[in-house]
């Protein structure tokens, strides 16, 4: 366990001392939701609702982009044979993948935190202070799937495909998942895939809170299966680079 608990503050340090990922990581979402609700936006409670809600779901893009960006950092890695001196450690793949997860969850937080603070300071979304608390425990917790999502990415693939493929799933994920734009405006059948996608379900996790509400079960049971499919996705990964590597 220590040399877990080392290697988790090693990648740490190492994701927070990157200056681009501070940079477009934490800004980008920031920006993308004050543009999204400040342009064309009138002063009543619809408008409020619509930037609470956007305020959710522009934290849980800019944490997924977060958590899926970790496997662009363990492709390069692969590459610089980073991941061999990891191979000869006591650690077994399931410490090393948890490690790197725990690692990335950890740095979900500055966009989480940056877009949750321009609701609050900027846009004026006014919450109770378990609300606010609730947010971001849940968001950060509910980020760890798609954190292990990356991981699996960076063992399996090249580093210059592991960068395409996390966006084209940030992408993806995010826009069937309803994080830009309400499903309520997506035809039926689309709307029906959109509630079981890991990116609706983890948004749900702060709809639900805004509300008052604590996230039902369906949410949760959701979510626990994408956990158990990234999850078993990022192992294999990880065991299939130590034969090919």
């Amino acid at each position: 366990m220590p040399a877990v608990l080392e290697y988790i503050k090693l990648e740490v340090r190492r994701t927070l001392r990157d200056p681009g990922f501070i940079i477009f990581g934490t800004g980008m979402p920031v920006l993308m939701y004050l543009l999204f609700t400040n342009i064309g936006g009138g002063a009543g409670p619809d408008d409020m609702a619509w930037k609470t809600a956007s305020m959710v779901g522009m934290a849980a893009y800019g944490a997924l982009g977060a958590a899926v960006g970790t496997g662009t950092g363990i492709a390069e890695d692969k590459s610089l044979g980073w991941l061999r001196q990891l191979r000869v450690t006591p650690m077994p793949p399931r410490q090393v993948v948890l490690g790197r997860a725990m690692a990335g969850s950890v740095t979900v937080l500055p966009a989480l935190l940056s877009v949750l603070a321009a609701g609050g300071l900027v846009n004026g979304v006014r919450l109770a202070l378990w609300e606010w608390a609730a947010l971001v425990v849940l968001l950060w917790a509910g980020a760890l799937p798609f954190t292990l999502l990356g991981i699996g990415n960076g063992y399996r693939l090249t580093a210059q495909t592991t960068g395409v493929v996390n966006v084209g799933c940030l992408m993806l994920l995010s826009v069937v998942g309803g994080l830009w734009f309400p499903i309520d405006a997506f035809p039926g059948w689309l709307r029906t895939i959109a509630e079981y996608t890991p990116a609706n379900r983890f948004a749900d996790l702060g709809w639900s809170t805004t509300r008052g509400a604590a996230p039902d079960g369906m949410t949760v049971a959701v979510l626990a299966g994408w956990f158990l499919v990234f999850g078993s996705y990022a192992v294999y990964s990880y065991r299939r680079s130590a034969r090919t590597a």
